[in-house]
């Protein structure tokens, strides 16, 4: 119950972001991205080894029939908050790019997979343009991170596995971490230049995991039958080896600022599960940490992907670009 206390503020401020509505748009246009009011952050000036491109994650309902948020003042500013919550991770390792994209809203969650994919390539059509756009206007090659969550991972993959023979490419990547979608293998069979990780300082690799409690045997992210690849983000083994909760160094929860509002140290472990190769959350419940949006059922802790491994993540951010800078 303490633990429920410590997050109500954070989860109140999610809840209440996510239901802000977001407008119907007739024919969504591609974002021009040379439009500064079209990126979240758009570091340019700053300093640093590497530069950040991160992936916002789903933040808006519909309103009308559309199931994609268009790029706007209403869905840019759900957003921000979004990008802000995990945007610590990774501000020491230098500069951070951010766009606003047109999105899929929650609602594309519960319709047909068909239709939901159909409206995801109007979405990625807009992240690929923004990330040609840094790529050629601010990049120069610069040590790149792609980073992304939930929607936002889902779209990180294509764009690493769009990239994926693209040598120099690969040889700025050093890392694209995809936390909260799933890695399948049919990536791996379709795209056999793109690289998991296997351990705590490879480079070149994809980091991608999603969090459930034990019982849990199926998610939006990964549905019932089905397989993803992960690493373990306290221990970074890929195998079942159990990480105690010992080696948690905090879970942070952060408001739509950024801010850090409660940290627990050593709040719970992990282990991958060998059937469905998602995390499994140890130490905590449902009850104290509850799923939060409709579209995901009780034992989801999708939400807490990163907020669980905040500290752990952090640090393997700079961890992997110490190692790619040697």
């Amino acid at each position: 119950m303490k633990n429920l206390k410590i997050w109500l503020f954070p989860l109140m401020l999610i809840t209440a972001f996510l239901l802000a509505g977001c407008t119907k748009s007739e024919s969504i246009a591609l974002t021009d991205y040379s439009d500064m009011d079209n990126w979240a952050y758009y570091e340019s000036e700053e300093d640093g080894e590497a530069d950040v491109f991160f992936i916002s994650p789903t933040s808006c309902h519909s309103e009308g029939d559309s199931i994609i948020a268009p790029v706007g003042e209403e869905s840019n500013s759900a957003n921000l908050g979004s990008i802000n919550m995990e945007k610590g991770i990774y501000e020491d390792a230098g500069r951070f790019f951010a766009p606003y994209y047109n999105q899929l809203t929650l609602e594309a969650y519960t319709v047909s997979e068909d239709e939901r994919l159909k409206a995801l390539e109007t979405c990625y059509a807009d992240v690929k343009a923004a990330f040609e756009y840094y790529m050629e206007n601010e990049n120069n090659g610069r040590p790149v991170i792609i980073a992304g969550f939930s929607q936002g991972a889902e779209h990180g993959l294509k764009l690493v596995e769009e990239y994926s023979d693209d040598e120099e490419f690969r040889e700025q990547l050093v890392a694209a971490y995809l936390i909260g979608w799933r890695v399948t293998d049919e990536d791996i069979e379709n795209y056999p230049d793109i690289k998991l990780a296997e351990g705590e300082d490879d480079t070149g690799v994809i980091i991608a995991f999603d969090c459930e409690a034990e019982d849990v045997n199926d998610t939006i992210v990964v549905p019932e039958g089905g397989f993803t690849y992960s690493i373990n983000p306290l221990n970074w083994k890929t195998d079942t080896t159990p990480a105690s909760k010992d080696e948690n160094m905090g879970a942070c929860f952060t408001d739509y600022e950024g801010n850090i509002t409660s940290e627990i140290p050593q709040l719970c472990g992990a282990r991958i599960d060998e059937e469905r190769g998602t995390i499994k959350v140890d130490d905590v419940t449902p009850e104290e940490y509850p799923a939060a949006l409709d579209i995901f059922l009780e034992g989801s802790y999708h939400i807490y992907d990163y907020q669980f491994f905040y500290r752990n993540l952090k640090e393997n951010v700079n961890v992997r670009l110490n190692s790619y800078m040697e």
